[in-house]
């Protein structure tokens, strides 16, 4: 791996994509570009691969065509190899961060204001069943970690991921990780294990990396059934996107219930969405903090946004209050969590 270590090295550089033996890009400060750097040749490059698939205890054969990995320090690995790949074998590397970041790392990359950031630590304070939106490479995992570090000590925090990439800072926290079977089809358990035995073991919260199928449903009953604070993340373009993709993945979980009943349930268990972007300019941002509502009476998703951005790309409060404004301000702790009128007389 000798070529690409000076870029493995860069803490300017946040992902390696390496199309092939002589075709390396990198992403630095969310714009990609094109490296000089490059394998001797394609054999050279076959004998990396097949060494960063033996260290992490995988192989790479005609039958098994890609793999997800991850590397010692947290960087997470996924290789697809020839044919798929018709340039050659190709490998993404998203780099882990040896920098723990928090809201005000995020407010002072402009990703969000102060304000909006008040906001979501009341949420995560106040039990908020959350889920983090937006596209690849938007920094959805990087907003999740931020948002967990928000979670009051004193809470076992159950965290489930396809690969290892949250860095909670809590006393109490318990990961789990998914895990592919052995060649014989033995020893693996897939996210929904892990989620529902995560249930049986005590969770005041359970954070999952991403949901992307059938795990949702579970997710999605276990925050009706009184397991509140729970966070997740979701590939979608908008809030209400959000709920129609959490439709889909329950229904990949092959439940058999009317559309109508699990909109209810999907929306009866979010209550915030948060839509975070990446611009042209390589700018990340939270574009919305939307309340999701009951459903309505004509069977349409209610989201509705208390915090968006501007013409001039500033998140700004809409004027709207969420409904759980009343419940926080009375709750016993307004010392730690208070939604009171000081906070929209700040940002107006």
């Amino acid at each position: 791996m000798s070529p690409i270590v000076p870029l493995l090295d860069d803490e300017s550089i946040s992902e390696i994509m390496i199309n092939g033996y002589n075709e390396i890009f990198v992403e630095s400060g969310g714009k990609l570009r094109k490296t000089d750097v490059s394998f001797r040749d394609r054999e050279a490059w076959q004998a990396a691969v097949r060494n960063i698939a033996q260290f992490v205890g995988k192989s790479l054969t005609a039958h098994n065509l890609s793999i997800e990995a991850r590397l010692p320090d947290g960087s997470r690995v996924h290789i697809i190899q020839e044919p798929a790949a018709r340039k050659g074998t190709s490998v993404a590397i998203r780099k882990f961060s040896k920098h723990k970041l928090d809201m005000n790392s995020l407010i002072e990359f402009g990703s969000i204001t102060p304000v909006g950031s008040e906001f979501l630590g009341i949420c995560v304070a106040a039990a908020q069943n959350i889920i983090v939106s937006g596209g690849t490479g938007s920094g959805k995992t990087t907003l999740l970690n931020c948002l967990s570090s928000m979670i009051p000590d004193g809470e076992r925090i159950l965290v489930l991921e396809d690969s290892s990439e949250l860095q909670l800072q809590q006393e109490h926290v318990v990961p789990f990780e998914v895990k592919a079977p052995d060649s014989k089809g033995r020893g693996g358990i897939d996210i929904r294990e892990l989620f529902r035995g995560s249930l049986r073991m005590r969770p005041d919260r359970v954070v999952v990396g991403e949901c992307r199928g059938g795990e949702a449903i579970d997710m999605i009953q276990a925050m009706n059934s009184g397991h509140g604070g729970s966070m997740s993340t979701a590939h979608a373009n908008s809030p209400k996107d959000a709920i129609t993709r959490l439709e889909v993945m329950c229904l990949m979980g092959g439940l058999d219930i009317p559309l109508l009943a699990l909109r209810a349930q999907i929306c009866s268990a979010i209550d915030v969405v948060v839509q975070i972007s990446r611009f042209h300019d390589g700018a990340r941002k939270v574009t919305h903090i939307s309340e999701v509502l009951p459903v309505g009476s004509d069977g349409v998703a209610n989201v509705v946004d208390i915090f968006s951005l501007d013409g001039d790309r500033n998140l700004r409060w809409t004027g709207k209050k969420p409904s759980f404004s009343d419940a926080v301000m009375l709750s016993d702790s307004t010392d730690k969590v208070s939604l009171t009128d000081e906070l929209w007389t700040k940002e107006s």
